[in-house]
């Protein structure tokens, strides 16, 4: 029986932003992409996610904003997952500066979106792949599709979010780190800071890749959990 394996986007992506990933997984689990757009705290979407997920046991991934969620869900319901992948997050709260930067966005965002896209776009690609059209094309599809509001309710919900490194030790299921080379939103030091938290995780580091992972580098990032799947024998 294959296992189930949960998606957590990230800030402003759809189900998109795994399209790749979830190709690639189809031969070993059955994949399903969570919704980050309907609650207003890390600690509601989690709740959220928990209650909507089909399977009551699963492999469970977070990218960047559903990272934070995953931090969350490993701590209102360990026993439900069976494995995580932690992709391009962190597990620090948000700095007040960077609060503020964020506050600025959602202001900028009620009147032009496309000008936030075009500010985030350098910080969410590696500036050798951010005008691919497989990268830029869906950044820009998803951002429009989801829209200021839910931008806005995303963005508080990561300003509000827990420190998660007093839990990283609690949390004993098979773990992979994943961390793009030149992620400038949370850099490699975030995620050997996870990796180093949690027993036996393992890190991989991927080259030339920015932020989403799944977008800049999709082979390398689906070629990384297959490996892991068919290593742990979900």
């Amino acid at each position: 029986m294959k296992p189930n394996i949960l998606l957590l986007p990230g800030l402003l992506n759809d189900a998109s932003v795994f399209t790749d990933q979830v190709a690639a997984l189809a031969t070993v689990a059955t994949a399903e992409v969570g919704d980050l757009t309907l609650a207003g705290s890390i600690a509601d979407l989690a709740a959220s996610v928990l209650k909507e997920a089909s399977a009551k046991r699963f492999v469970l991934l977070g990218l960047s904003l559903g990272g934070y969620v995953a931090f969350e869900i490993m701590r209102q319901a360990p026993e439900r997952v069976a494995g995580l992948v932690l992709m391009d997050t962190t597990a620090l709260p948000d700095t007040p500066e960077a609060s503020a930067k964020r506050e600025a966005l959602i202001a900028l965002a009620a009147t032009d979106l496309d000008a936030v896209i075009e500010q985030l776009l350098p910080l969410l690609s590696h500036p050798d792949l951010m005008n691919l059209p497989a990268v830029r094309g869906n950044i820009q599809s998803m951002a429009n599709g989801l829209g200021k509001e839910v931008f806005a309710r995303q963005q508080r919900a990561i300003i509000g979010r827990p420190d998660s490194r007093p839990t990283l030790k609690s949390i004993t299921c098979p773990t992979l780190v994943i961390c793009g080379q030149d992620d400038q939103i949370t850099p490699p030091p975030l995620a050997k800071e996870i990796a180093s938290g949690i027993r036996h995780a393992k890190l991989e580091i991927i080259p030339q890749c920015g932020h989403l992972a799944t977008l800049d580098q999709p082979e390398a990032v689906c070629e990384l959990l297959l490996a892991w799947i068919k290593h742990n024998k979900f």
